[in-house]
């Protein structure tokens, strides 16, 4: 046996299902794993992004289903959809890659808005997870939660969305426990910065929902928001790029002993560091900045 053989899964035709899978990190990451050989099921909310992904890859490794986390029947349908195609072979993967971010003053942050991220980011992942168990099970499989640098260190204006990210990574430590002895493993994806749509989305929707606050509770927030917001735009030019992130889910689903935590970037390992070496005084004060 080689020495790469001993660490490594070959891909082997396994089926791995990606959740958002339209567009950014979740497209790049299905396109990658269909690449080096697995067939993907690609998540999406709308067929026609799926379609588009799949012409893509003209191997047909792609197929897209439609997915909506948040919605249980959906995710009842695509559990159906994929068990009638892998069958006895199983799914070797889940990626828990689908979400949302919500930016705001933790004041700022509606109850609606806040179950609509907890709802896409937490209660959609779980949802799926126990739906596609059984086949994950059947092959011995694992699932790759995609989390952020923001799972480790909670920034300023980004509450809701840190909020939800330390809860997936919670949610994840407890799955890892009481899956070990059914063979299944889990493992956290953790991304920093990375150019993707998700910044314009997140940019676009918090100024609507900021415009649309009550002005004695957005105007003591409303310089250093807006600062904040005018900096986000920028904040993916950091070096890393989509295809670093689906190179970490290929490690994570192939690797023959894989870590618990993968970061991706400079800034996600230096949030993660940080967060292990400095007080929380130390950290407030270097994060100062954001709010002065």
């Amino acid at each position: 046996m080689t020495r790469r053989s001993a660490k490594f899964l070959p891909p082997g035709d396994k089926y791995v299902l990606v959740t958002g899978a339209s567009s950014g990190l979740g497209r790049a990451c299905a396109l990658q794993l269909a690449r080096v050989g697995f067939r993907v099921f690609a998540g999406v909310r709308r067929m026609s992004d799926g379609e588009d992904l799949a012409a893509l890859s003209p191997s047909g490794r792609i197929r897209p289903v439609r997915i909506d986390v948040t919605d249980e029947g959906s995710v009842a349908g695509a559990v159906k959809e994929i068990t009638g195609t892998a069958g006895g072979a199983g799914l070797w993967g889940l990626v828990n890659n689908a979400g949302i971010a919500v930016s705001a003053p933790l004041e700022c942050v509606t109850p609606q808005r806040m179950r609509q991220q907890l709802d896409t980011n937490v209660i959609g992942q779980l949802t799926v997870t126990q739906g596609v168990l059984p086949l994950l099970r059947r092959s011995g499989g694992r699932v790759v939660n995609v989390t952020s640098g923001l799972g480790s260190v909670a920034l300023p204006f980004l509450g809701a969305y840190a909020a939800a990210q330390f809860a997936k990574e919670a949610m994840s430590d407890v799955l890892r426990r009481e899956l070990r002895r059914s063979g299944v493993g889990v493992c956290v994806v953790q991304p920093g910065a990375i150019t993707t749509p998700i910044w314009g989305k997140l940019t676009d929707a918090a100024r609507r929902d900021f415009d649309d606050l009550p002005a004695e509770v957005a105007e003591p927030y409303r310089t250093a928001f807006s600062r904040f917001l005018d900096s986000s735009a920028q904040q993916g030019d950091t070096g890393t790029s989509p295809d670093d992130f689906a190179r970490t889910v290929y490690r994570a689903l192939t690797a023959a002993e894989p870590r618990t935590r993968y970061q991706v970037g400079k800034d996600a390992r230096s949030l993660y560091l940080l967060k292990r070496v400095l007080p929380d005084r130390a950290m407030d004060r270097r994060l100062r900045a954001i709010t002065d």
